[in-house]
């Protein structure tokens, strides 16, 4: 996985978790709050997810092959959707039932400070783990929002554990108010009602993660800017007089594939032609080095399929940009 990837921020996320889910496996069986049995399943849960991407990562470097030509960038888009089942069914609906259970037959706290102390320890972990996660993303985030972030970017896994670690802390803080309420009430239902919460919590999560992830399985464009910087690099004013359409597609977080109909002018010779597709490729990659994968067509430009709207995609000549 590239640097990119977020590889330090997953490694922080996973030791973090694991360490804190032992930690509330423990005050769970000192105390029997279900909070802290809803929030260890979840941060083992986490730590599975953050070991799904550092697979993924690791099995998108393989090289391609003749049955996946395009390589295996794509893995990195399947291991970040199974993170959002995982974190949907194992995490989220497991709170649920657990919510469910506590509420249905609450019983009071013992030990209080067990799962105080640990949740305590909890938020301090992840609070470095998401500080982690935030100094990697501002390193490639740019001028977007934190929004545009998650829905933009190519390489799942830092939205992947910014979602996960600021859901961590969430529910953390939700985990604490629901065993403080029940231990100045008495009333062990408030446990359960923070569980149910952490529960909801994951699963808006999850769903918002597999949304964006799916996009990317799907198949995602090149970035506006990238695109803008690919149209400016196609045309050189002489052999290459217009970008006439063109379809770019990310095989992987940092391997983009363009294809493009160029217009060239109708005496050029093949090697004129040859040499001005060379050319362009070579100022495409020069403009956006992860556009690896080029395909470039030749024609010459029609005026009246162009006005005529012709669609794009199969007509020859016909206009796009």
């Amino acid at each position: 996985m590239s640097a990119s990837g977020g590889t330090k921020a997953i490694v922080a996320a996973l030791v973090a978790n694991l360490a804190i889910a032992v930690a509330k496996f423990v005050a769970f069986l000192f105390s029997g709050s279900s909070s802290m049995l809803a929030e260890s399943v979840h941060s083992l849960a986490d730590s599975g997810n953050q070991g799904l991407l550092l697979l993924g990562g690791k099995k998108a470097q393989r090289e391609a092959t003749p049955q996946h030509p395009f390589g295996y960038g794509r893995e990195r888009y399947i291991y970040a959707f199974l993170v959002s089942i995982v974190l949907f069914s194992v995490g989220g609906m497991f709170a649920i039932y657990e919510g469910y259970e506590k509420i249905k037959h609450p019983h009071e706290i013992e030990a209080w400070y067990w799962p105080v102390g640990v949740l305590v320890f909890a938020i301090i972990a992840e609070t470095f783990s998401f500080r982690t996660a935030i100094k990697e993303s501002n390193a490639i985030r740019g001028g977007l929002s934190w929004k545009e972030f998650v829905r933009r970017a190519k390489a799942p896994e830092l939205p992947v554990v910014l979602l996960e670690d600021l859901g961590a802390l969430v529910g953390l803080i939700l985990a604490l108010a629901g065993v403080s309420v029940a231990l100045v009430t008495g009333d062990g239902i408030w446990d359960g009602i923070g569980t149910l919460c952490i529960g909801v919590l994951l699963i808006v999560i999850a769903i918002v993660l597999a949304a964006e992830t799916k996009s990317l399985l799907l198949g995602e464009a090149a970035g506006v800017d990238e695109v803008k910087r690919i149209e400016e690099a196609v045309v050189d004013g002489q052999t290459v007089t217009r970008l006439i359409h063109m379809r770019t597609l990310h095989l992987g977080p940092e391997e983009l594939l363009v294809a493009a109909k160029i217009a060239v002018q109708h005496d050029d010779t093949a090697t004129d032609v040859a040499a001005a597709i060379n050319a362009a490729e070579e100022r495409i990659r020069a403009a956006v080095p992860i556009a690896r994968v080029i395909y470039l067509e030749p024609d010459v430009y029609d005026e009246t399929a162009a006005s005529a709207g012709l669609n794009p995609g199969k007509s020859p000549g016909g206009a796009g940009h």
